[in-house]
């Protein structure tokens, strides 16, 4: 489901969304670039997320907090929730 949102930008931030926005760019509205933006930020974060796990589990096999696999990846997780 779509919902609206209303901005106040400086004219710095308007003027520069309007020259994103148009014939000749990449977008045909504010609309557009706005939700490209944000998409770009989610992945950005979700990206961030996903390498912090990854260093975390790096330093964890470093520190020797590992456990060894026994093909049973749900079980192994129910037995560390416990």
């Amino acid at each position: 489901m779509a919902s609206s949102l209303n901005l106040s930008l400086t004219d710095e931030l308007r003027a520069f969304i309007d020259r994103n926005c148009g014939d000749g760019t990449l977008y045909a509205t504010p609309s557009e670039f706005v939700r490209d933006i944000i998409r770009r930020h989610k992945i950005e974060q979700e990206a961030a997320e996903v390498r912090e796990a990854i260093v975390e589990g790096y330093q964890d096999a470093i520190a020797g907090r590992t456990v060894a696999f026994d093909g049973d990846l749900k079980g192994m997780l129910k037995r560390a929730r416990k």
